[in-house]
């Protein structure tokens, strides 16, 4: 691992290297790196790797991208217009060439079309598909078409043939939304309906565009997929529960809990577990990532988590509003009433101990002094 000399003369020495594409496009030499670095932190890497993203992201091969828009309600195409960090239009110019999507390309109809083919045949195999929105099996598809064709013909075209495929958002990864019981479309997320693809997905509603920059950072820097955990999420953005992460985690070990919505608690920031927060059976970086240019996120704005980036979230965190009834691996904490009975338990314990304590040495104190108090701080 190079130590910290190297990393600042290798930062150093990309500084002071001839402009690219991002100073063209008024981005400073400084701020790309500084974008560089905040990557390397994103996906869990040493800062010794940003001179090395920032070569891959340089580099004049811009990996090709289909995005294909299923059964959506196109919020993942919105997160990413609104991204920040880098800009949409960086995203598109600079770090991606983008050959087909349908809510921002300019051409529509057979030329759309054309352009998609163009890129299946003379990018075989290199190119990188990008699916938003659930695929409905039933009735062979005829629920999603787009120019004449089943969305799940589509997606076995365009998916079969890609270096990798990212799905975004929770519908194309696990059929989300449109899914739900009784999922009168068939609908289901990418890996169900083209098993043979090498997917990776990246859940939540809508997609945080940091962690899609991200994985598109990795692919571009090392060639290959991040790790995933076992529902195909990337480790660097899935690989811990939102509880574990939340500001208002010391609320709920000290047992204060939101009551009612509005009420002092409330309004102090206290846990939202008892509103029916799913934080702690959610895994998702969104506390430290978080959404609007790093500004916020939904338990940070007052509302609880609705586990959106888990399977079967519309099914399995309902109520939205009542409290999970258990939660695996929480052991003695399965109930907020048992950890807010614990804490206050204990919490009394040690002032007790601590007053007996306090109250003996004092005792001690005054015999040592012939049992005359002089009134003076000892401690």
């Amino acid at each position: 691992m190079a130590k910290n000399g190297d990393e600042h003369d290798e930062m150093k020495q990309h500084c002071s290297g001839t402009s690219g594409p991002w100073e063209e496009r008024g981005v400073s030499r400084r701020d790309f790196l500084k974008f560089c670095t905040a990557m390397s932190a994103a996906l869990a890497l040493p800062v010794s790797l940003a001179p090395r993203i920032a070569e891959a992201l340089e580099s004049d091969s811009r990996p090709s991208v289909i995005w294909l828009e299923f059964q959506s309600c196109t919020g993942d195409t919105e997160a990413l217009l609104r991204a920040a960090n880098p800009t949409v239009g960086e995203i598109v110019l600079d770090v991606l060439s983008i050959d087909y999507a349908e809510t921002i390309m300019a051409a529509a109809g057979h030329q759309a079309e054309e352009a998609r083919l163009k890129t299946l045949k003379e990018r075989s195999g290199k190119y990188i598909a990008v699916v938003e929105g659930a695929i409905p099996m039933k009735d062979n598809g005829v629920y999603c078409c787009v120019g004449g064709r089943s969305a799940v013909d589509i997606a076995r075209e365009v998916c079969g043939g890609a270096m990798a495929t990212i799905t975004v958002g929770t519908c194309a990864s696990y059929g989300g939304i449109p899914a739900a019981s009784p999922n009168p479309t068939g609908a289901v997320g990418v890996k169900d309906a083209v098993p043979g693809a090498t997917v990776i997905n990246l859940p939540g509603c809508p997609v945080n565009t940091d962690n899609l920059v991200a994985t598109v950072v990795h692919i571009l820097t090392f060639g290959k997929l991040p790790a995933t955990d076992s529902k195909g999420r990337p480790l660097f953005a899935y690989g811990k529960r939102i509880h574990d992460n939340c500001e208002r985690r010391p609320h709920f070990d000290a047992g204060q809990y939101v009551e009612q919505w509005g009420d002092q608690a409330h309004r102090a920031g206290h846990c939202l577990y008892k509103m029916g927060c799913k934080g702690p059976e959610t895994f998702h970086n969104c506390p430290t990532q978080r959404y609007n240019e790093k500004t916020s996120w939904p338990v940070g704005s007052g509302h609880g988590c609705a586990g959106c980036s888990e399977p079967h979230f519309w099914d399995t965190m309902t109520p939205f509003y009542r409290r999970l009834p258990s939660v695996p691996g929480f052991g003695i904490e399965a109930t907020a009433d048992k950890i807010g009975l614990g804490v206050a338990a204990a919490t009394a314990a040690v002032f007790g101990i601590h007053g007996v304590v306090s109250a003996l040495r004092k005792g001690d104190e005054s015999d040592g002094e012939g049992g005359v108090d002089h009134g003076q701080d000892r401690r």
